[in-house]
C-alpha cells in the first residue's frame, strides 16, 4: 500500500525578510517609504482612514441597510427600467443608432440657430412637402408612435416593417 509523503515548507518570517531586504539597501526604498507615509498622512488629515475604519466596523449594519433600499419596490423597478433599457439597446442595430447620435447635435445646433424666429406655416407645409430626408424621419417616427400604441393596447411586439406609411 501506499505510504502518504510528507510535505513541509520551511517556516520563513516575513517581517525578517523584509526588514533583511530594507537594512541591505535602504536608498533603494527611501523615496518609497516617505511616499507612502506622506499618502497615509494624507489621508488620516482627510478623514478617509477614520471613514474606512467606520465601515469596517459597521460593515453589517451598513449592508444591511444596502439590502433594504435594494429591496424597496422602486429599487425593484428601477432595476426592471435598467434591464429594459438595455435589451432595447441590444435590439437596436448600431449603424441606426450611429444615425440618430449624429443627427442631435447636428438639430440643436440648428434649432438654438432658428430659436428667435419660429417657422412660419408656409416653410413648414413646405418642408413637409419637399424635404424627403423630413418624410422620412417622420416616418420613422410615424412607425415607432404605431408599435407603441399596439403595445399600450395589446401588449404585444410590434412586427418590424408593418407601416403604412409613404416616403
Amino acid at each position: 500500500m501506499a505510504q502518504p509523503i510528507h510535505f513541509q515548507l520551511p517556516s520563513r518570517n516575513g517581517h525578517h525578510v523584509s526588514n533583511g531586504h530594507l537594512h541591505r539597501q535602504p536608498e533603494k526604498y527611501e523615496a518609497a517609504t516617505l511616499a507612502g507615509y506622506d499618502l497615509l498622512q494624507a489621508l488620516y488629515d482627510a478623514g478617509i482612514l477614520e471613514a474606512a475604519r467606520a465601515t469596517v466596523g459597521g460593515g453589517s449594519s451598513i449592508i444591511e441597510q444596502a439590502v433594504a433600499v435594494a429591496s424597496g419596490p422602486e429599487a425593484i423597478r428601477a432595476s426592471r427600467n435598467l434591464l429594459l433599457l438595455i435589451k432595447a439597446l441590444v435590439d437596436i442595430d448600431p449603424t441606426l443608432l450611429s444615425d440618430m447620435t449624429r443627427a442631435i447635435p447636428v438639430a440643436l445646433v440648428q434649432a438654438s440657430r432658428d430659436e428667435a424666429r419660429p417657422p412660419g406655416l408656409i416653410k413648414l407645409v413646405s418642408t413637409f412637402f419637399v424635404n424627403k430626408d423630413f418624410r422620412r424621419g417622420l416616418a420613422a417616427f410615424n412607425d415607432l408612435i404605431i408599435c407603441f400604441g399596439r403595445n399600450l393596447t395589446a401588449k404585444g411586439e410590434c412586427q418590424t416593417g408593418s407601416s403604412e406609411s409613404v416616403v
